[in-house]
């Protein structure tokens, strides 16, 4: 039997069709990263403090400052440790009756009584519009800001599952494009409603829509290559999430409004409704339909687009991935047996963390102080030796030494910049970048170590179960970084730290997979030494021991 990687080896395995699909599918991943890292700056809480529409009437009158106001208005309360104008109180004073003039000193209020906010809050807005602005979710409903973010995640959470069995049922093209679709109508409606109620459902509707489209999309070029490159493409591939963190505070910066720079983080989604016409299906998920003669025309199409000639007997086609995976799958079989429990454990921890250090990174930019277009541009900027430090150890040195170390290097890193002072600015930055690097490391690894580490017929099961947690720790990044901010602004970096050191830790009990066979079966996993002594010397050498996806 001919299988369909024999196939595509004559077809091209990354000839000019296979590059072309490679960079039209990494364009999905900029917008991807504007929706995903878009709170730091639509999210932007400024300088607050409440508003008395009195003292209000009279610094514009006499033509007082914002810091002025703040000082009359705000009184002083503890901050970490540090005496700053209050956000959420202010004096109750009736300034209409006071004898303050506009050339008077500032009158003794140290006994005046102290409320709460009761007529909204004025802003340091400092030239940007967020919609926290818009809609005062400051204070008690501060909390609906860390929202934004997790209903985004819990979108991602459900479009994992729905999206993965679309792509499968009807297809990686088609369920790209229809969630680009529901991409793009719920990206411009989150730009045009005028509550914030119903920008929360469509923001979780995009979630939803958006991972798993570009799932699909990450599927699809993984099968329109050769074995060898799987790896190297889909690293690349992560790659242009990066790249669209760079862009980002670039848009941000000339796009001050909140609604308009959502606007342009959607425009991409009109676009990308083209790839009808210029991706194709997948050759091998037409063949596990038995769409073979499909399946076949755009074979020949690659192979025509690559300058090849195909010679192989189509007849005699079969889907080895498919034919290995058709055992019956349970998601007790990931929890069963010793091993696969202990790796299943582990994986779904260092999924959770992933996602709840690398998010927190990220928005954690914007309550940091300082440059936000700067720093997040900086920050972004570590993340592009993260794929190469990949390509070139894990073949080197393995995989479990520069996982486990990534994260080691992102909890330490955490750590330390918590205790530097805000004065060594240069060296909190360096440290916090150091820390950013080693994380981004962490969570490209993570997806294909998965991979390596269960059976065949579980394998898919096995990386959307821990997956999910990926889902559940964005869910609580932002409660984790906004709520303990306001404690202690470090805080959150400590337990980012603490978490990012046990996963590194826990790292370190998963077996090295470089250079060892895939596991075909669950005994493979518990005795991993008889599947290495049943393999022949060449195998376990061979550079195609490449996961599937």
């Amino acid at each position: 039997m001919v299988t369909f990687d024999d196939l595509l080896e004559e077809a091209g395995a990354f000839g000019r069709c296979q590059k072309r699909i490679f960079a039209l599918l990494c364009l999905v991943s900029l917008p991807f990263a504007g929706v995903y890292a878009g709170i730091v700056f639509q999210g932007f809480t400024p300088d607050h403090w409440c508003r008395d529409p009195a003292l209000a009437e009279r610094r514009q009158a006499c033509g007082w400052s914002l810091a002025d106001g703040r000082r009359l208005a705000a009184p002083l309360v503890n901050v970490s440790g540090e005496l700053q104008r209050s956000s959420c109180e202010r004096y109750e004073v009736d300034w209409n009756v006071t004898a303050l003039t506009c050339e008077a000193e500032e009158p003794h209020l140290s006994r005046a009584p102290v409320t709460a906010c009761k007529d909204g809050w004025e802003y340091d807005y400092g030239g940007r519009e967020s919609f926290v602005t818009e809609f005062d979710l400051v204070c008690s409903d501060g909390w609906l800001v860390d929202m934004y973010q997790s209903t985004l995640n819990l979108g991602f959470l459900l479009g994992s599952f729905a999206c993965g069995f679309f792509a499968d049922r009807f297809g990686r093209k088609m369920t790209f494009l229809v969630s680009n679709a529901i991409n793009m109508v719920s990206g411009f409606l989150m730009a045009v409603v005028p509550g914030y109620t119903s920008i929360l459902v469509f923001r979780a509707v995009l979630g939803f829509s958006l991972k798993g489209g570009w799932m699909a999309t990450y599927v699809l070029l993984t099968e329109m290559v050769g074995v060898k490159y799987r790896r190297t493409v889909g690293i690349l591939h992560q790659m242009f999430f990066s790249i669209g963190n760079l862009i980002l505070p670039l848009l941000a910066y000339f796009i001050t409004d909140w609604r308009w720079l959502q606007v342009t983080v959607t425009a991409p989604f009109v676009l990308f409704m083209s790839y009808y016409w210029l991706i194709p299906e997948s050759p091998r998920w037409l063949i596990s339909k038995k769409r073979l003669s499909e399946a076949l025309q755009i074979t020949e199409a690659i192979a025509k687009e690559n300058k090849k000639k195909l010679s192989t007997k189509f007849q005699t086609l079969t889907d080895d991935e498919a034919s290995s995976s058709s055992s019956s799958a349970s998601l007790l079989d990931l929890f069963r047996t010793p091993n696969m429990r202990k790796h299943t454990f582990i994986l779904m921890f260092n999924w959770f963390t992933s996602a709840v250090v690398y998010q927190g990174l990220i928005m954690r930019v914007g309550i940091a102080g300082g440059n936000v277009y700067m720093d997040f541009f900086i920050s972004g900027l570590v993340e592009f030796p993260a794929a190469l430090l990949i390509i070139f150890t894990i073949e080197r040195i393995g995989r479990r030494l520069p996982f486990a170390s990534s994260n080691i290097v992102a909890g330490v890193s955490c750590i330390v910049t918590a205790f530097i002072p805000d004065s060594v600015f240069w060296l909190k930055t360096t440290v916090a970048c150091i820390g950013r690097l080693g994380i981004t490391m962490a969570f490209e690894m993570v997806v294909f170590v998965n991979t390596e580490l269960y059976p065949t017929f579980v394998r898919n099961l096995g990386v959307s179960v821990c997956s999910t947690l990926c889902d559940v720790g964005g869910i609580a990044s932002s409660f984790i970084l906004y709520r303990l901010a306001v404690i202690w602004l470090e805080l959150p970096l400590i337990i980012f730290g603490v978490v990012a050191l046990v996963a590194g830790g826990l790292v370190l009990l998963l077996p090295e997979t470089k250079g060892v066979p895939l596991p075909e079966t669950i005994d493979d996993v518990e005795f991993p030494q008889r599947k290495r002594d049943n393999q022949p010397m060449k195998k376990l050498f061979s550079p195609n021991d490449e996961s599937t996806v």
